[in-house]
This record gives C-alpha cells, structure tokens and sequence, in this order.
C-alpha cells in the first residue's frame, strides 16, 4: 500500500513540475508569439512575463480570510510530508519476534539473530553468491525482504523453490509462527561476457 502511495504522489508531483517546466520553456523561448495552436488561457506570454503579476498577488492580501488560508494550506502540506517521512521510516527492522513455545510461555528472539541465520543458509543454496534478509512486520507477525545475488548460471526457479522449501520453512518452524510471508527480490552478478568458439 505504502509503495503505490509513493509512486502515486512521486509521479503526480513529477507531472506537475514537468508541466510547469513546459510551459515556462514555452514562454522563455517566446514560443506563444509564434504557435497559433496553444489555448487563450495560456498562463505565459513571453519571455518578460511573470509567474504572479502584482494585482494576482496583492489581490487577496486585504481580506481578513488571506492569511488564515494560506497559513492553513502550508500547514497541512507540511503535516502530510511529515506523515509521509514516518510513514517510510515504520518500515524498519523487526527488534525482536515473540515465539510461542506452547502454553502461555512465550519468548522473544533477537531479529537480527534471526536475519543472520536466515543470511547464511540462503548462501549456503546452490548458485546464491550474497543474501541480504530483513524481518519487519510487528512482533507476532514478522515479514520478510530477502535480497539474492545469483551466480552466473544459477537458475532462479530452483534457488526459489529451495529458498521457499528450506530457508523459510526453518525459519517459520524455529520463530514459530504459522506464516511467513516473504518479498524476494533476485540480482545477478555481473560478470565479463564469455567467448563461444
């Protein structure tokens, strides 16, 4: 969810500035003077023109509404960047997860404990180089993000099937938990191309 938000606002904010950007070559360039095609509110004339003229910006300034406005404007652009900025940082590392050993009995385990063993068997598979594995998730309900770094000839369905089939399924039974989703992403290692002869 977090991830299509970002893309979202990024990409809407790109368009906006992309557009101003534009419109602002094209009067640079004095291009509105020789293009019969762009439309009678088009916000620049020419290369001498303003962003603001002086009355659209001193139009307001006498009402008693103005600055309340503008201030509350400003105000809410900034509570949601801030918003945004922690809602990136939630997604940090899992401290710790809470493991059910039967009863009420319930321990806790170190997650980068966790995240270190989980490394090593990863690169222990065939054809994985370098592993990077991250738990986030709350603690009785941990996700995680894995990173491979796959060698030349490494088939990715087989280090997948052995990644879902024994790294995850370790990890599942020793934290104790009944699932364990994972967001795998697969590199490669770059490597000098080889002469077929």
């Amino acid at each position: 969810m977090l991830r299509t938000v970002n893309r979202i606002l990024v990409g809407l904010a790109g368009a906006l500035l992309l557009a101003l950007g534009a419109a602002v070559l094209i009067a640079a360039l004095d291009l509105p003077r020789h293009w019969d095609v762009l439309p009678s509110a088009w916000p620049f004339d020419g290369p001498h023109d303003v962003l603001l003229a002086r009355e659209d910006r001193l139009r307001w300034r006498g009402s008693g509404w103005w600055w309340p406005v503008v201030i509350a404007a400003l105000a809410v652009a900034v509570l949601l960047a801030v918003w945004w900025l922690l809602a990136l940082a939630a997604r940090r590392r899992l401290r710790e997860l809470a493991v059910h050993s039967g009863g009420s009995a319930v321990a806790s385990v170190r997650g980068r404990a966790l995240e270190e063993a989980m490394g090593a068997e990863t690169e222990g598979l065939e054809g994985v180089e370098r592993a990077a594995v991250a738990l986030t998730g709350r603690r009785g309900a941990p996700q995680v993000r894995l990173v491979l770094v796959l060698g030349a000839h490494a088939g990715p369905a087989a280090a997948l099937e052995r990644l879902r089939a024994e790294v995850l399924h370790h990890a599942r039974v020793s934290a104790g938990v009944p699932h364990l989703p994972a967001e795998v992403r697969l590199r490669t290692v770059r490597h000098r191309p080889e002469r077929v002869e």
